[in-house]
């Protein structure tokens, strides 16, 4: 099956590798690939959620610091 993706190779640990498996077969997908970038994905939606977080926290300091 050829894709116009993106590739490229990631090496991890044992215990991350067995992580990431014991995530595949939970949610069901039919490959490694496909659940490390529901990871990733998923890990990208986090972070960015926390940045906003920091954001609203900077913003709500500096207008009490204006009051």
């Amino acid at each position: 099956m050829a894709t116009d993706k993106p590739r490229y190779t990631v090496s991890v640990d044992t215990d991350m590798f067995k992580q990431i498996e014991d995530f595949r077969f939970e949610r069901r997908f039919q490959t490694r690939s496909e659940a490390t970038a529901e990871l990733i994905r998923l890990g990208l939606e986090a972070l960015k959620k926390e940045q906003e977080e920091q954001k609203k926290a900077q913003k709500n300091e500096s207008s009490q610091k204006d009051s």
